[in-house]
């Protein structure tokens, strides 16, 4: 029985890494998987997916109104498919996680999902809190503080390197944008 997963730690855990991996896997066994990532984030010229350690695939894109079980269904019609791989999944709705839930359980598709925990306020994305709810396996990959001790949050600073605390959950960025801490340095850089 297929399963739906949910990978989620702090920026720099390798999330997307572990995606490609996990997909160059399925098809170098000659099966067929579908990537798919958030419309939000198109920093990527032509590999919708990229890993900053400059591993990359193409992938569908979705947004609030794709409807990721027909979207998958249709495709798994015309050509089976032996996983569903989702980047950026805290991007995902309550509802699209119950379409990924519903590939899993009726169409016998696993579903892999990569994506963040918390914002940069420490507060669950959508996707992300409907994951930790339902997903049937749930994976922590690991990020290192600069202390050493496992980054679980994300902190927003400013191009000067100071912490951001207030602003929209979402803002698209990198290293330039965000670093990984460990919840005791999160807390200090936004108290300091």
């Amino acid at each position: 029985m297929a399963k739906l997963y949910f990978y989620y730690a702090s920026m720099n855990a390798g999330k997307s890494t572990t995606l490609l991996q996990a997909d160059f896997n399925y098809r170098e066994r000659g099966m067929a998987t579908m990537l798919w990532t958030s419309a939000l984030d198109n920093r990527g010229d032509e590999r919708a997916i990229e890993s900053r350690i400059g591993l990359g695939a193409d992938a569908h894109r979705f947004d609030g109104a794709t409807d990721l079980w027909a979207s998958v269904s249709a495709a798994h019609a015309v050509q089976p498919l032996a996983c569903v791989l989702i980047d950026e999944a805290q991007f995902l709705s309550g509802e699209q996680v119950w379409q990924l839930a519903r590939l899993a359980d009726e169409a016998n598709i696993p579903v892999l999902c990569y994506g963040l925990r918390t914002d940069f306020q420490g507060e669950l994305f959508p996707g992300s809190a409907a994951l930790l709810g339902i997903a049937d396996a749930l994976i922590e990959l690991k990020a290192v503080c600069h202390c050493g001790r496992k980054a679980t949050m994300n902190l927003r600073v400013d191009a000067m390197g100071a912490a951001v605390k207030a602003g929209a959950q979402t803002e698209i960025g990198g290293n330039d944008r965000y670093v990984s801490l460990c919840r005791k340095h999160f807390s200090e850089a936004l108290s300091g």
